[in-house]
């Protein structure tokens, strides 16, 4: 069983979010609102089809999807955009393909879970507690 099966991830702390978001083309209410919210996250498998959770008090966002197949994604800023991911052990690593091509990483371990999104030159890691 992978570690991050049954778990749930909180939002402990966060790096250069709001450039990240700026870089995006982000607007500065959606910002301020995406700055101060602790959303907690969770990844589950059901088959070959995984689903990734994102929720907070702000809004709650869903994507299924399988390993290696493309599929259409509605980010939490509203951004239509293409996705890839793929597993390597405990580290999901998804391509968003856009007008901005971004890059995020998570890595699970049985404590935390570590989010590094990239952005051209623009690197923001955010840091999740298991709960």
């Amino acid at each position: 069983m992978a570690c991050w099966e049954g778990k749930k991830y909180k939002l402990d702390s966060s790096e250069n979010f709001d450039e990240y978001m700026k870089e995006l083309g982000v607007g500065m209410v959606l910002r301020k609102m995406g700055n101060t919210v602790s959303p907690t996250v969770e990844l589950k498998k059901d088959g070959d089809v995984y689903t990734f959770t994102t929720s907070s008090t702000f809004k709650t966002s869903t994507i299924s999807f399988k390993l290696g197949e493309e599929f259409d994604e509605e980010t939490l800023d509203g951004r239509k955009v293409k996705s890839v991911c793929k597993l390597e052990g405990n580290t999901l690593t998804q391509e968003q393909k856009g007008d901005k091509p971004s890059t995020i990483v998570r890595e699970f371990t049985d404590t935390e879970l570590t989010t590094t999104l990239t952005l051209g030159d623009i690197k923001c890691v955010r840091v999740y507690k298991a709960v």
